[in-house]
């Protein structure tokens, strides 16, 4: 049930405009951080408008929701391959970096997200992550902290061996890319022959091993269309998840075409009515927030959206999810070089809870017709590709086709209690604590609407395990209860 969400890319993004003079496109060098003492002077009542963020939404939300879920390492540039979209641009597997963070600082930084939040999932990526040596120790450690910890992987290191000892170390799954079922175009796109066999056969260790795993597919022009095959393959393969993401042309991808506004839409709404087809493998949009617009208008009783309080539901950034980078820089996602501080200077908990930055996230007054969409608060655009094509990560989506009919605003579920009398027993308690935290309250809320529809009094193991197996089926959790 709850590898549903792993992630290695999430964009999504909320702020005011900055001149491009303010920004620098980072190939190997610092990122600018945000600093509005320096910038002040070219930016009318900027502090202004960072008061306005301040301005708490009345959702519901309190600080406990804008904890950190999701936490993605990019820990090497490193890499095997050279592929073409890659927003780190990536350098050679000889090349890594000077200047990435030490094995002991890895340790550090994983030890004060611990303090932010231990409940959160950690994405351990590149890169390709397994090309740094001291990257399972690194894990290692993540898991004894108390992490739910996946890899983001190219899957072509991933023997046998090494799919065991990830098992062993308790690692809880994998995301391998694949991005045609044509191996030369996989290839070609991945810029090396020989990664889509590779990738392949990192699938099948992870199979013969017990590893979870999820394919990612990144949609193109040269590929989109085959996005019902791969869909199809990556389940008949045993596929947990099928993740398809959305490119913001960044980093070596500055140069690519992106699919249309068009094609977007109709893959989006392909996704949508994919959650009836595969009810035994989660389809998912990634770096699209619109497809939880659609998934609204298919269904607004629909469980995958922030109106029925499900926490994953929309654009993350800066909310519930960053991006640290191989050197140190803590950012509200991957598209979007814009650093809150690099966490060898402040602590994570610091930069987490009083960057402006990230408060520009968290109390967005979005632009144009985002602002004034009915679901800006389900959905919200993606924040990147405004923030890429003219530095002002408030203006508009101009990738949604959507246009807003006006009228009250599709509201988020936060913090909204089930009128449920009964109680949870102890069992039924340590399980639910130990299902991700962007999870726990729309679980909870679910069970509880159940126990009451049917007058049970005591919620316990047996009945979440019921529960699981209506929506899920008959196999075993993923994660260990």
């Amino acid at each position: 049930m709850l590898s549903a969400e792993w992630r290695t890319n999430i964009s999504g993004y909320s702020a005011f405009s900055i001149p491009h003079s303010a920004l620098v496109v980072t190939m190997g060098k610092s990122l600018p951080v945000f600093n509005f003492s320096q910038i002040a002077g070219t930016l009318d009542s900027l502090e202004q408008q960072v008061k306005r963020f301040i301005t708490a939404p009345n959702d519901g939300r309190t600080v406990d929701d804008f904890k950190p879920f999701l936490v993605a390492l990019n820990l090497t540039k490193r890499c095997n391959l050279k592929c073409a979209h890659c927003y780190l641009d990536a350098t050679t597997k000889a090349g890594g970096g000077s200047d990435e963070l030490t094995t002991t600082e890895c340790y550090r930084l994983i030890d004060q997200i611990a303090e932010v939040n231990k409940g959160c999932l950690l994405v351990i990526t590149g890169g390709e992550p397994l090309t740094r040596p001291d990257i399972l120790d690194i894990a290692r450690h993540a898991v004894a902290v108390g992490f739910m910890v996946v890899f983001g992987t190219n899957g072509m290191l991933i023997n046998d061996r090494m799919a065991k000892k990830l098992v062993e170390i308790g690692v809880m799954g994998v995301g391998i890319s694949i991005d045609s079922l044509d191996p030369q175009k996989h290839d070609k796109f991945r810029g090396l022959p020989g990664a889509w066999e590779g990738a392949v056969a990192g699938i099948e260790a992870c199979k013969r091993n017990g590893l979870q795993f999820q394919v990612h597919f990144s949609a193109q022009p040269m590929n989109y269309k085959e996005l019902p095959d791969v869909i199809e393959w990556a389940h008949t393969l045993g596929a947990k998840v099928l993740n398809v993401f959305f490119m913001v042309c960044t980093g070596r991808g500055e140069e690519l075409t992106d699919i249309t506004p068009a094609q977007y839409e109709e893959v989006l709404e392909y996704l949508v009515n994919c959650q009836d087809t595969y009810k035994d493998m989660l389809v998912r949009a990634r770096c699209a927030p619109h497809f939880k617009r659609l998934a609204y208008e298919k269904d607004p009783d629909s469980p995958i959206t922030k109106a029925r309080g499900y926490m994953g539901g929309g654009c993350l950034a800066g909310t519930n999810y960053a991006r640290v980078t191989p050197n140190g820089e803590l950012t509200p996602c991957p598209y979007m070089p814009l650093s809150a501080g690099n966490i060898r200077e402040k602590s994570f908990a610091e930069l987490w809870e009083k960057s402006d930055i990230f408060d520009s996230f968290r109390y967005p007054h979005l632009k144009g017709k985002c602002g004034d969409c009915e679901y800006s608060e389900i959905c919200g655009g993606c924040r990147a590709r405004p923030y890429v094509d003219h530095g002002d990560w408030l203006d508009e989506d101009q990738w949604c086709l959507y246009t807003p009919k006006g009228g009250e605003k599709v509201r988020v579920a936060f913090n909204t209690a089930e009128d449920f009398d009964g109680v949870w027993d102890e069992a039924a308690q340590t399980r639910l604590s130990r299902i991700p935290y962007f999870l726990r309250a729309m679980v909870k809320k679910g069970v509880e609407r159940h126990a009451r529809e049917h007058g049970i009094a005591v919620i316990t193991v047996e009945l979440m395990e019921e529960l699981r197996k209506k929506r899920f089926g008959n196999e075993a959790p993923v994660f260990k209860f």
